[in-house]
């Protein structure tokens, strides 16, 4: 289980004829008076509920293990960075403030490679090795059954939880903030940058306007060939155009993530293309759609109104969905 923030020694200048009084007093005095907030013992035990599991920290994490790069924004707001010990996935520059780069490129690596498909492969041994108090994201072969097996919790982003989230929105970001808040004992630093991220939402929704009644899609396309996925209103994608002024192309799609063809694509016809990406060339991933078989007479193609955009600026929903959403409106926006 996490370590607890150790004491302080008795203060030095105690007279020797009553040190031993004096010793006692303060180590009393010290066991009494409650750490602050920002120590990072907050309010434990806390018990919080993740994809459908209760998960229980004694006191708050010190050695933390990254699987995947969508808590990142949340742990530099909380400012816990430094209490991630080991990290692995990839984790794109253009996703970071020069503060934020620093604090990751000072963690150990453990792997960067992912396997056709996206996703990262570690074996457990790699990960239990570290001796993480948490593990943030789940991946394919490494379960929330397999870390609990031997006593590790995991946090999952509940957009990327097996149910999802039904109606993602701004919100989510607001209460994954306070609920890391809780389990960090940062409980007044994740008000604060909930505040400030609602001062920003609000100027970048100003800046948007009213809706302009354009249709959008946001894409995530197999670079090289291949499936072709669209978002719908269970995806961070849906709030995040609205609040962009765009009419979702696929908002009558009650689905986070699903296949879809050029034909539905030309039958719906989008205004503007959005494709997310997870690494890469931006511009290979437009070629992925541009260049398709009859993609020249999509409207958006057609005016040149496509952006890729790295896939944490859209999902899952976090501090980087605000930063995405300005990158939209900047592109689009009148």
């Amino acid at each position: 289980m996490p370590t607890q923030p150790s004491r302080r020694p008795a203060p030095g200048w105690i007279a020797a004829s009553v040190l031993l009084t004096g010793v006692l007093t303060a180590c009393g005095a010290e066991a009494d008076a409650p750490e602050p907030a920002s120590a990072g013992t907050g309010s434990h035990p806390v018990t919080i509920e993740n994809c459908g599991a209760e998960v229980t920290f004694d006191a708050a994490p010190q050695r933390v293990v990254l699987l995947k790069s969508s808590s990142v924004p949340f742990l530099h707001e909380l400012g816990v960075l430094d209490r991630v010990t080991a990290r692995a996935g990839q984790y794109p520059p253009d996703y970071y403030d020069d503060e934020t780069l620093a604090e990751l490129e000072a963690i150990p690596l453990l792997t960067d490679e992912l396997d056709s498909s996206g996703h990262l492969q570690i074996s457990k041994e790699v990960v239990i090795s570290q001796e993480p108090d948490l593990v943030l994201g789940e991946v394919d072969n490494l379960s929330r059954a397999t870390l609990d097996s031997v006593g590790i919790p995991l946090i999952e982003e509940p957009a990327l939880c097996e149910q999802g989230v039904d109606d993602p929105g701004f919100d989510d970001v607001w209460a994954q903030l306070e609920l890391y808040g809780e389990v960090f004992g940062r409980e007044a630093e994740a008000r604060a940058a909930i505040a400030e991220l609602k001062g920003d939402l609000a100027e970048v929704e100003a800046q948007a306007g009213a809706p302009s009644g354009r249709t959008a899609a946001v894409l995530y396309p197999t670079v090289g060939g291949g499936v072709t996925y669209a978002y719908g209103t269970k995806s961070m994608a849906a709030p995040q155009l609205r609040a962009a002024g765009f009419v979702n192309a696929f908002g009558d799609v009650d689905e986070r993530v699903f296949e879809v063809t050029l034909e539905e694509l030309l039958g719906r016809d989008p205004d503007v293309l959005i494709l997310l990406h997870s690494e890469g060339d931006p511009a290979a991933v437009e070629d992925a759609i541009t260049e398709l078989p009859g993609a020249e007479d999509l409207t958006a193609v057609r005016n040149g109104d496509v952006m890729a955009q790295l896939f944490n600026f859209t999902e899952p929903p976090t501090p980087l969905s605000v930063e995405g959403l300005e990158r939209i409106v900047e592109r689009f926006g009148s």
